[in-house]
């Protein structure tokens, strides 16, 4: 025989040795085989999804929040801008000066073009007064008797809180109304506690 002749026979002996040890039961049934190739590629199609799905939300939220801490920080104008404008309106030198009208028209429209530039990136002001307290939305900063209101509302707002489309950006610090308590159930209260 030549060397091709040869070398034909041993791929036919191999090929035909394959089968017969799966027959045998050393290995899976093509079949069996087939099925486990087929789970493993399911599996895999479905982690590939998974993985694409986690990777566009991480992009989405880069894109939504990627500015809150800018955003936190740029709070701090707004603030300044609402204390100055109180400290002039405030202050009895600057009262007398008949150009003050016009500093704080200035003041106010600076500030009415951040906050516009606050509401088209969804930065938006947390209503707080009148409204009961949120531990998610507000953090109360005193207690303040009241009984014009009820208990847990908030009847002060000392500064304002925002959210950044459905994420808190800064919680409101507020006073909370509670309960004037009478000169009686004060002594009562002491005598108990004695």
């Amino acid at each position: 025989m030549s060397e091709n002749n040869k070398k034909e026979a041993d791929d036919k002996k191999q090929q035909i040795d394959i089968p017969k040890k799966e027959k045998k039961g050393e290995g899976l049934t093509l079949e069996q085989k087939l099925k486990e190739t087929e789970d493993k590629l399911l599996r895999s199609l479905a982690e590939v999804e998974n993985q694409r799905r986690r990777f566009e939300k991480e992009i989405k939220d880069a894109f939504e929040f990627g500015s809150f801490n800018f955003a936190k920080e740029s709070l701090a104008i707004l603030d300044n801008l609402e204390r100055a404008k109180n400290a002039i309106k405030n202050d009895s030198d600057l009262k007398s000066n008949k150009d003050l009208d016009k500093f704080l028209e200035n003041i106010l429209i600076i500030e009415k073009d951040l906050i516009s530039i606050f509401e088209k990136n969804r930065i938006t002001k947390i209503a707080a007064k009148g409204k009961k307290f949120d531990p998610n939305l507000h953090q109360a900063m005193a207690e303040i008797e009241d009984n014009n209101s009820e208990v847990g509302t908030i009847v002060q707002e000392i500064q304002p809180g925002y959210m950044l489309g459905e994420r808190l950006l800064r919680p409101a610090l507020v006073g909370v109304a509670k309960r004037k308590n009478s000169k009686i159930e004060e002594k009562d209260e002491k005598k108990e506690q004695k």
